[in-house]
C-alpha cells in the first residue's frame, strides 16, 4: 500500500517537521509508504557535507532583499535552493527489508530521468556528482536522509523556478556546471500539473514495479 500527498506551498521548516512526524509513523507501521510533493517558499538549505555553508554567496542584506530564508538541514549533500516553480519530492519509504541506500538513490535518479524524458529531454547522471544533468546543466537535485531505514528528504526538480536565485549560492558546490529547468530546455514548457502527474506515475511504477 502507498499514497501520494500534495502539500501545496510550504515553508521548509514546517515541511521538515511534518516529515519527521511521518517517519515516526512509518517506523511504527502506522502509515504506508508516502510520496509527498510540495513547492517551498524561497529558501537556501545547507546540507550535512563539510564546508557546505561556505557555498552561500549572498550577504544577509541581499538575502533579506530577495526574501530568501537560510536553513541548516541534516540531509546529505551541499547547499541548494528551493522555491516556487520547483517540485520537491519527499518519499517516506520503508527500506528495512532492502537496506540498500545506494540502490534507493539510483532509483530516485531513474524516476527523474524518466520524468524529464517524457517531455523530450535527454538527461542522465554525471560521473562523481549527484542529481540529474543535461550535459553540464543540472535540472534536478537529490539529498536524502534515513532514520532506522525509513527515508525522508528527497529530490527537487526544476520546472520553472526563478533561476536567478541560484546565483546566491554555489549550487551543490558545483563550480563546473550550471542550473537549468524544464522551462529553459523545452520548446513548449509543460505545466506544473503535467510534470507532477508524470513524476508520480514514474515514481510508483518503479518503486512498486
Amino acid at each position: 500500500m502507498s499514497q501520494t500527498v500534495d502539500w501545496g506551498r510550504t515553508a521548509y521548516k514546517d515541511a521538515w517537521d511534518q516529515q519527521l512526524e511521518l517517519v515516526e509513523q512509518r517506523r511504527a507501521d502506522a502509515c504506508q509508504d508516502t510520496l509527498i510533493l510540495t513547492e517551498h517558499n524561497p529558501v537556501f538549505t545547507i546540507g550535512a557535507r563539510p564546508g557546505a555553508d561556505q557555498h552561500l554567496v549572498w550577504t544577509e542584506q541581499i538575502l533579506a532583499q530577495q526574501g530568501i530564508e537560510v536553513v541548516k538541514t541534516n540531509r546529505g549533500g551541499d547547499i541548494t535552493y528551493h522555491g516556487p516553480g520547483q517540485i520537491v519530492g519527499y518519499p517516506i519509504m520503508d527500506l528495512r527489508e532492502k537496506k540498500d541506500l545506494h540502490a534507493y538513490l539510483r532509483d530516485l535518479e531513474e524516476v527523474l530521468i524518466r520524468t524529464v524524458a517524457h517531455f523530450g529531454i535527454e538527461a542522465g547522471r554525471r560521473e562523481g556528482k549527484t542529481g540529474i544533468w543535461i550535459e553540464e546543466r543540472k535540472i534536478a537535485a537529490i539529498g536524502v536522509a534515513v532514520k532506522t531505514w525509513v527515508t525522508y528528504h528527497g529530490f527537487a526538480l526544476n520546472v520553472d523556478p526563478d533561476l536567478s536565485h541560484f546565483s546566491g549560492i554555489v549550487p551543490c558546490g558545483i563550480t563546473d556546471g550550471t542550473v537549468t529547468s524544464l522551462a529553459q530546455e523545452c520548446e513548449t514548457p509543460p505545466l506544473m500539473g503535467q510534470v507532477k502527474a508524470r513524476l508520480v506515475k514514474e515514481f510508483w511504477s518503479l518503486f512498486q514495479g
